[in-house]
């Protein structure tokens, strides 16, 4: 048996690109960057270095995402990894890893054109983390993820979510 699952939370590292296939399946590609932190051998000291992952959704869910990712924003991304490897004009062999998107959710603020707001951590030299900001709970972003089954097929719009109150606590709920 084997687990082909991926959780990173990250900031774009560019604009989405999208793109269609021949068949009509919409195609949508990204960066995330994702902090690990490692102890400098010279100095001692602890460092942030970044990984750089990239990042595909496939079919509807890729066009309404399209409209609220931009770069620097925060992300959250549950999906699989994908192993692709394809021959260049030149003969060159060429290979990649990918994370094939099956959830996301948004950390960065709306901001007033319906976007998200740009958290970008990013600096000369390398990308520095931000500190952790509460999703958005609108019913205008969902958070556009389907079971893996359902995939291919048209989704339908999703009932607001709304969140509990923030006045609500574990010890408050009877079992």
């Amino acid at each position: 048996m084997s687990i082909n699952r991926v959780n990173i939370s990250g900031n774009l590292t560019r604009d989405p690109e999208m793109r269609q296939t021949a068949g009509g399946t919409q195609i949508l590609q990204f960066g995330v960057a994702v902090n690990d932190r490692r102890r400098n051998p010279q100095s001692g000291e602890w460092e942030d270095v970044p990984n750089y992952v990239d990042c595909v959704v496939f079919g509807g869910r890729a066009e309404p995402l399209s409209r609220f990712l931009s770069k620097g924003s925060k992300v959250a991304i549950e999906g699989k990894l994908r192993y692709s490897t394809w021959e260049t004009k030149d003969g060159q062999r060429r290979s990649k890893l990918e994370v094939v998107v099956d959830d996301l959710e948004f950390f960065s603020p709306r901001n007033d054109q319906g976007g998200y707001q740009q958290t970008s951590g990013y600096q000369q030299g390398g990308y520095q983390q931000q500190s952790y900001q509460q999703p958005s709970y609108q019913a205008s972003a969902p958070s556009y993820a389907a079971p893996a089954y359902q995939a291919s097929a048209p989704s339908a719009t999703a009932p607001a979510v709304t969140p509990p109150p923030s006045d609500v606590y574990d010890e408050d709920i009877p079992f």
